[in-house]
């Protein structure tokens, strides 16, 4: 699709009426910077994306099977951390069960 040259020239009277001479380059420079912004947001995207690409994948660390959870005390509180026994899912201390 082409834009005639009537067009344009009707957008920049309309734009013109809006806006305000005075205020046009303002609008275009904030216009402009926001460009410039996008631009090299997408470069740095697309280059991020090159080098992740172009890594090898590493594998996890191992975790260990059966962690010790351990109860951090508040800032300011006496006594200290101690490890606790985690509890299976569904036991709980009001008899388990549905009623």
């Amino acid at each position: 699709m082409r834009i005639s040259p009537t067009a344009i020239l009707v957008i920049v009277v309309l734009a013109i009426l809006l806006f305000g001479a005075k205020r046009l380059p303002d609008l275009a420079r904030s216009l402009g910077q926001s460009m410039r912004i996008l631009k090299s947001e997408t470069k740095a995207m697309r280059s991020d994306g090159a080098a992740d690409e172009s890594a090898p994948a590493q594998p996890a660390p191992a975790v260990a099977a059966d962690p010790a959870k351990t109860i951090q005390a508040a800032p300011g509180a006496s006594g200290t951390a101690r490890p606790v026994a985690e509890q299976p899912t569904g036991t709980g201390t009001d008899g388990g069960g549905p009623r």
